[in-house]
């Protein structure tokens, strides 16, 4: 399965935003919530979501939205299932090394 992978580095902070393919430039919104899945910050490379996951070992900041990256993400042990919230249904999570 492949999603959009962009890596940003800002300051001392590696920023890795992934996000599934169909999502990109979608915005989903739940009661207070607005989340934009903007092609600025998401769209990057196009890869496979192992590829993804794999950079999350080296990024201080990272961004997940979508049943795929998300659940690769869990299964490979960076994010707990409770640390998830769902948008609209749609899966996102948020990793911060400090």
């Amino acid at each position: 399965m492949n999603v959009y992978l962009n890596v940003k580095k800002i300051g001392n902070n590696v920023v890795l935003a992934v996000c599934d393919c169909d999502l990109l430039g979608k915005t989903l919104k739940e009661g207070k919530i607005v989340f934009h899945i903007k092609n600025e910050f998401y769209k990057g490379k196009k890869t496979t979501v192992e590829e993804a996951v794999d950079l999350i070992a080296n990024s201080t900041i990272v961004n997940l939205v979508g049943k795929t990256c998300v659940e690769k993400a869990i299964s490979e042990g960076y994010v707990h299932p409770e640390a998830v919230i769902k948008i609209e249904g749609i899966p996102h999570a948020q990793i911060m090394k400090l």
